[in-house]
């Protein structure tokens, strides 16, 4: 079983720049993390893994910074790590990033493809389904369970706003995963001390089958046309009842904004 997880480093804050000119966010100096819906996924990999004596690739795009993250997911216990890091691929949106992915993709023997839900610095979910859409083949976002997997297909649960279903899918497939699926890992001593003496794979755009029209800033179909931080208001009512009057009362509030009926 050869599992890929595509993982993105991501800020670590709240307190993000953005460039005004181009829109997007100024990452240089600030403090990263694995992207928490990843990091399920990577833990999800590292399951399946165990159950069935396979393989695990983590492949990121991004810069050099981005090895970092890389030696983390070896001390997990990730068997081999891929980044894809480029001057060309800087600015890429959605689409041309997953442009970059399902052409590194089609490079590697896979069975399974995870991708965390959503980037925290981006929240789109895009990524994974267009990236499975590119490489034609089945898809199942918002997955809070893997229920079985074989050779030959995978059972998942997949959450919805008030329900959810229990889909199967052929493999190959490409499944989004949520953050509290699961409960990461850490890293052991032992792993952190090996993952030092493996090799990190780098890619760039030589690398890919891929043309400049497809990566990068001017690439990008995405335009941002304004960024603004949304202000807090400080006025408040404050109240002072018992339960079930506070209770009757937030109903009533409820009603007149049309929040329920």
């Amino acid at each position: 079983m050869n599992i890929v997880v595509l993982v993105k480093q991501v800020p670590d804050t709240t307190e993000m720049s953005i460039d005004r000119e181009t829109g997007t966010l100024i990452r240089t100096g600030v403090p990263t993390i694995i992207n928490p819906d990843d990091l399920a996924g990577i833990e999800e990999a590292l399951r399946i893994k165990e159950n069935t004596n396979g393989k695990v690739t983590g492949v990121t795009m991004g810069p050099e910074q981005s090895e970092e993250m890389l030696r983390e997911l070896l001390a997990l216990g990730v068997d081999e790590v891929i980044l894809l890091t480029d001057r060309k691929f800087a600015g890429s949106d959605t689409w041309a990033t997953s442009n970059v992915l399902s052409s590194a993709l089609k490079k590697i023997d896979y069975d399974l493809i995870i991708a965390g839900r959503q980037a925290i610095d981006g929240d789109t979910a895009q990524v994974g389904p267009q990236t499975a859409e590119k490489l034609t083949i089945p898809q199942v976002t918002y997955v809070n369970k893997v229920i079985s997997i074989n050779d030959h297909k995978i059972t998942v649960q997949k959450v919805l706003e008030d329900s959810f279903q229990i889909i199967e899918a052929e493999l190959p497939c490409l499944i989004t995963t949520l953050s509290d699926m699961n409960k990461p890992r850490y890293m052991t001593c032992q792993g952190i001390w090996d993952a030092y003496d493996k090799e990190i794979i780098k890619w760039s755009f030589a690398d890919l089958d891929i043309t400049e029209q497809q990566v990068g800033l001017k690439a990008s179909p995405t335009k941002v046309r304004k960024t603004f931080t949304k202000e807090v208001a400080s006025q408040a009512n404050k109240y002072e009842f018992s339960n079930s009057e506070a209770a009757k009362l937030i109903t009533n509030i409820l009603k007149e904004k049309h929040l329920i009926g």
